[in-house]
């Protein structure tokens, strides 16, 4: 299969890349829409099974197009397996201080907080969906925060939701195992402190959208975690894509992509 046009295409230039921390891979990309603003803010946490080979690069593409129709978008760079601290808990820790960075760049920019929304794909929807959630966690525990900032809603683009199932289903070769240290036998605390199935009921709105035809991270992922996250009283929509695979929900070529843009725009 030919890889898809976003990831051999250099996106369009952010307005301006910014550290949130002092680590190499501790950055974002702002991009600003036209107008005094406040403006609407998307959190967009790019994909690539968190491995270190796939960088932030290719969402760009879909930052330039959310931010031609007028959202904010900061998508965020983190550690990932294969660099120094990578995965757990560097990865969780960078996403956490990227998005909680967002009150420091609103002293600079005019970003409205009141309407954030996160959007993830693939390992980056686990990571979106997980920073919706991080909230359950308790002081004490690995990846607590104090005062996360709370988005309106997340969009999870076939997002990896449930880290168990999806180190039962072997994707992409057992990474999970590796992102996590371990089988959900071996570190069971890591898996319930950061798979978003096991922090449910998030208590934040949520929009899953997956195409169906999704060979790398299958659509039983989104459609088992919609059955459970409803049963237990959040508010999530389940948006299946027919005939999709897996990048069509980041191609705003695709004919896909306004399903992606109204995602978005519910939340809001």
């Amino acid at each position: 299969m030919s890889l898809p046009w976003m990831l051999e295409t250099p996106a369009p230039s952010a307005d301006a890349r910014i550290p949130y921390g002092d680590v190499t891979h501790q950055f974002g990309d702002l991009r600003l829409p036209r107008g005094e603003g406040p403006h609407p803010v998307v959190v967009v946490v790019h994909g690539g099974f968190w491995k270190a080979r796939y960088d932030l690069e290719h969402v760009g593409h879909l930052c330039a197009d959310l931010t031609k129709r007028g959202y904010a978008t900061w998508s965020l760079e983190y550690r990932r397996v294969g660099h120094p601290d990578g995965g757990w808990t560097g990865t969780f820790e960078d996403v956490a201080r990227g998005t909680d960075y967002l009150r420091t760049l609103a002293t600079r920019y005019p970003l409205d907080l009141e309407r954030v929304v996160l959007l993830g794909h693939s390992a980056g929807g686990h990571l979106a969906v997980w920073l919706a959630g991080r909230g359950r966690l308790k002081p004490g525990q690995s990846l607590y925060t104090e005062k996360p900032l709370v988005p309106k809603g997340v969009v999870s683009l076939a997002g990896v939701v449930d880290l168990e199932r999806a180190f039962e289903l072997r994707l992409s070769d057992g990474i999970v195992e590796s992102f996590l240290g371990g089988t959900p036998a071996q570190v069971p605390e890591r898996y319930e402190l950061a798979s978003p199935a096991a922090l449910l009921p998030l208590g934040v709105k949520q929009v899953l959208v997956h195409g169906a035809e999704d060979t790398i991270v299958p659509l039983s992922l989104s459609t088992e975690y919609h059955a459970r996250a409803t049963k237990l009283g959040d508010s999530v929509k389940l948006v299946s894509l027919p005939g999709a695979e897996h990048f069509e929900v980041i191609d705003p070529r695709a004919k896909e992509w306004p399903q992606v843009v109204e995602a978005v725009a519910s939340l809001l």
